[in-house]
This record gives C-alpha cells, sequence and structure tokens, in this order.
C-alpha cells in the first residue's frame, strides 16, 4: 500500500511539473492576492479560488512539498495583510527601515510555521485522490486549515489578524458566525474550496464528482442565504457621540503639542448631550496625576451633575501599582468619587504593551512609550448607561472574540453593546483602517450585539447587530459622529460555546478528524 501511495506521489509530482521554488513563488502570490477581499469585502469569493488553488496543489504533493507551499502561502498573506506593522516600527519606533522590514518578514515567516505544519499533516493523512475521496480529504484539509488559524490565534498569545472568516462579513457564510464564530467561517470556507479542488483533479473522468461538489457549495451558501435566526432582542435606544481626534503619532505623546489635543478631546466630550460620549484610545494621553490640579475631579463633576456618561481612554497606575491601557467611565453615579467605572486591556499586544521575556533588547532600540502595561481581568463588568449594558474593548481586543464571550456567561449581566476604543494611528493611512472595522463588524455577527467605534484616526463607525455599518466617519479627519443606536440583549450559540469553553469544541472538532484520518491510514479496512 506504502509503495502504491509512493508511486502516486510520485507520479503527481511529475504532472506538477513546475520546480519547487518556481511553485513557492507562485503560491506566495496566490496567499497575497487573496488578502484584497479582506480590505473589499465584496471580493469574498476570492480566498475561496485562492484556498482551493492551494488544496489543488497540495492535494498528491509530498509531505515535504506541502508544507512548502503551506508556508509559502503563509507568508504571502500575512506579508500583504500585515505589511503596515513596518509603519509602526520605522516611522514611529525608529528602527532602521532594513531592521523593520526583517522584523516584519520573520514574524510572518515564523507564523507561516502553523499552516506549512498543517499542508504538511495534510499530505501525510490524506487518502490517495479518487471521486470516492474528495469529501473525505475535504473533511481533512478544513480540519487542519482551522488548525493553523487557532495555533496563530492562541499561542504566544495570538496573532489572528486577517484570519479567513474575516474576508467573508458580506457573504453568505457570514450567517455562520453567531453559530461558529470566525474559526468555524474559516472552516467551512477551506472544506468547501478544497471539495471543488479535489474534485476538479477528476473532472475528466468523473465530471458528477465535481458537480456534487460544486452543489453541495451552492447548498450551504443558499442555505446560509435564507438563513435569518435573531438570538438577540432589540433594548432601549441610546443617543450617542463617538470621537475622532486624528492626532498624528508622532503628536501624541509630544509633550509641546498635547495641549491643544488634550483640550479639544475634553471640550467635546464636556459640551455632548448624546447619552453616551465616547473617546478613543489615550484621548488623554497623561495619567490622571499628571493633569492640571483638579481638572480630573471637575470632568466626574461635569458629568455626576448631568444625565449623560462619557467613556473615554486613558492611562492608568503608577509606579508602585504598574500602569494599565484603560478605559474609565464617567456619569451620573460618579458623584461620590471621581469614576465609578474603569475597564483596564486584558489582551495587551507584544512589544507594544507588555515586552515579551528575552526581547527588552528589541524594545529597547524602539521609541515607543508606554510599552509594559498591566493586564486586566478577560470578565470585566460592563459599564451601566441608562438601560444598557456597555462593554469596552481596547484597541486589537476585538480581535479575541473567545476573549468576549466570556463576557456572556451570565446572561442576565451580557453586554448589550461593545464599545471599542482605538488608536492605530502608528499604522498610517494604511489597509489597517478597514480591516480592523471588518474585524470590528465578524465581531457584531457573532453575538448579534452593535459596536461602536471611537477611534484617533478611523474607522469611527456604529455597526449594527447584523453587522452593517450604520454611521461612520471618514478616515484621517478630525470629527464627532452623533447617531442613535438600539442595544441587543441575548446570548448567541457561540457566545455560548465559547464563553463556557473557550475555542476547545474547535480544536476538538479539528482533532478528531486527525485521529479519524490517522487510524484510516493505519487499518484502511
Amino acid at each position: 500500500m506504502e509503495r502504491l501511495r509512493s508511486a502516486a506521489e510520485g507520479g503527481s509530482q511529475v504532472r506538477q511539473g513546475l520546480p519547487l521554488s518556481v511553485e513557492i513563488v507562485l503560491i506566495g502570490v496566490l496567499g497575497a492576492l487573496q488578502t484584497v477581499a479582506f480590505v473589499q469585502t465584496a471580493w469574498w469569493p476570492l480566498p475561496c479560488l485562492c484556498i482551493a488553488a492551494l488544496a489543488w496543489r497540495v492535494a498528491n504533493a509530498s509531505v515535504k512539498r506541502a508544507a512548502g507551499l503551506g508556508w509559502a502561502f503563509g507568508t504571502g498573506w500575512l506579508l500583504a495583510g500585515t505589511w503596515w506593522l513596518f509603519i509602526s516600527l520605522h516611522r514611529y519606533g525608529e528602527l532602521p527601515a532594513w531592521m523593520a522590514a526583517l522584523a516584519v518578514f520573520a514574524l510572518c515567516a515564523l507564523l507561516s510555521l502553523y499552516l506549512a505544519l498543517a499542508m504538511a499533516a495534510f499530505a501525510r493523512f490524506r487518502s490517495a485522490m479518487t471521486k470516492e475521496k474528495a469529501p473525505a480529504n475535504a473533511l481533512l484539509f478544513a480540519a487542519v486549515w482551522m488548525l493553523a488559524e487557532l495555533a496563530r490565534a492562541v499561542i504566544f498569545t495570538g496573532f489572528p489578524w486577517v484570519a479567513t472568516g474575516y474576508s467573508q462579513v458580506d457573504a453568505p457564510l457570514a450567517a455562520l458566525a453567531p453559530w461558529a464564530g470566525v474559526y468555524g467561517v474559516g472552516f467551512v470556507v477551506a472544506g468547501l474550496s478544497s471539495w471543488i479542488a479535489f474534485a476538479l483533479l477528476n473532472a475528466r473522468s468523473k465530471p458528477a464528482n465535481l458537480a456534487w461538489a460544486v452543489g453541495a457549495a451552492a447548498a450551504v451558501m443558499a442555505a446560509c442565504v435564507g438563513a435569518n435566526f435573531n438570538f438577540t432582542q432589540p433594548t432601549s435606544t441610546l443617543s450617542v457621540t463617538l470621537i475622532q481626534g486624528n492626532i498624528p503619532q508622532e503628536e501624541k505623546f509630544a509633550t509641546e503639542r498635547q495641549g491643544e489635543a488634550l483640550t479639544w478631546h475634553l471640550d467635546t466630550l464636556l459640551a455632548s448631550k448624546s447619552d453616551l460620549a465616547i473617546a478613543p484610545e489615550t484621548a488623554i494621553p497623561v495619567l490622571p496625576q499628571q493633569l492640571p490640579p483638579g481638572l480630573w475631579t471637575a470632568i466626574a463633576q461635569h458629568f455626576a451633575s448631568q444625565k449623560n456618561h462619557a467613556l473615554v481612554g486613558v492611562p492608568m497606575g503608577d509606579e508602585d501599582a504598574g500602569y494599565t491601557n484603560s478605559a474609565v467611565g464617567f456619569g451620573p453615579s460618579t458623584l461620590s468619587k471621581p469614576a465609578d467605572y474603569r475597564y483596564d486591556k486584558h489582551h495587551l499586544v507584544p512589544f507594544g504593551e507588555f515586552i515579551p521575556t528575552g526581547f527588552k533588547w528589541f524594545t529597547r532600540m524602539m521609541n515607543i512609550p508606554l510599552g509594559d502595561f498591566n493586564r486586566g481581568p478577560v470578565t470585566a463588568p460592563s459599564f451601566q448607561v441608562k438601560a444598557e449594558r456597555v462593554a469596552p474593548n481596547i484597541c486589537y481586543e476585538d480581535l479575541f472574540g473567545e476573549d468576549l464571550a466570556a463576557r456572556f456567561v451570565d446572561a442576565a449581566s451580557a453586554p448589550t453593546l461593545f464599545a471599542n476604543i482605538s488608536n492605530i494611528g502608528w499604522f498610517g493611512n494604511t489597509i489597517a483602517i478597514p480591516q480592523h472595522l471588518n474585524l470590528s463588524r465578524m465581531r457584531a455577527l457573532e453575538f448579534q450585539v452593535p459596536m461602536l467605534r471611537a477611534t484617533n484616526t478611523g474607522a469611527t463607525a456604529v455597526i449594527d447587530h447584523r453587522g452593517v455599518v450604520t454611521h461612520s466617519l471618514p478616515p484621517h479627519q478630525r470629527g464627532v459622529l452623533q447617531a442613535a443606536v438600539q442595544g441587543r440583549s441575548g446570548v448567541t450559540p457561540f457566545a455560548w460555546w465559547a464563553g463556557r469553553f473557550y475555542l476547545w469544541p474547535l480544536i476538538g472538532l479539528a482533532g478528531l478528524v486527525l485521529v479519524w484520518r490517522a487510524l484510516k491510514l493505519h487499518n484502511p479496512a
């Protein structure tokens, strides 16, 4: 059996024809090409086609070749999707250009080892590519694909930017988000795309095989289009004011520039008549005790005497207790103390907000302030605004839906609104802004809860519970967005299982598929 398998693999490599080095470059280009859909979501079929092309090339490849192709696809994918990291490292971190470029490439190349291992596992455990085996092989491909994405999401605190499911926020498969989350959506994309690719291998002799694969994909898409499950119900409506200061990053922490920016943010907050005004991450860029005497108390007293609320990004702490990247809430209940609500960021950015062990030498080369914060709790309470429970998350915390799900374990205290405060001015006027907006849209879909986004440079927006942007400001312009948003109460299936079991159900599902394929190979009968 092994000799037959080896012969089949050897014959397929002859048919492939291309030298490995050339094929790696071409597959890397395909990986990069699919990232268009993470910005322009109307291009959602593009990742399906690119993944299908990768699956077709690894269908009969050796383990070594499949690993190389997986690594190339992943590296092209991440480089095209996260190249803007270079701006933060070079322009603002003041690393030499060559070192910043090398650091970004090294990060993408290392993270792509997960996909390399996934494709190697696929090559090791797949069945011979016959028409009967195409669905089973597609299931295996989807399982190892999802394991690679989960590894990138979890290991070393995780960096799941441009995970496959985010390309589908405007696709029919987005209907699966409240059931399976972004990685479940990616699993289905990989499974359907690879099934069609594997069916193509026998399409000439068995066209019915391809018809079955295409028909299955069409049926799933049609079912998703028709799906309209409301797991959450409307609550009350809040008027909101979202503030976008558009402070250039080079001025954000410059002492001589902070006065004007701080004055504008505070004037805008204090002038708001909305139920809730939100200012972005580090809108107040200094510690409260570093503000002019009495100013912090004056802000609290202003909102204590009004009927409206404010949520503002500000660093908190001191040298003894340590520092946190925080959101502080002010409102009518704060008359007896400066602030009655504080949220401390839980999921910190490596190098930007904490220094991984052994990398102090690297961070010492960068000129980025506020680089070593304490971590807040994962199950922070919500900010009560009238009848609504507003759950803050800061910057890229909205990448981690599994963390946000922990707030839904107790349905009675579960959030009815999300509020993301961000400053991604670190990355300039780049695709990071629409990418981050689409990440927030996926969270709204997963939980069927609206997301309010107040950011320094964009995208400042209101996203409804269906992931639709209802109001927004143009990026890189100073502005104030006023809107009305309706809260939603309830718990989606994803919020229920991810809040209790984290990502283990998906990890377990993929693991079971791998065990099944391993046993099948060991005992073909």
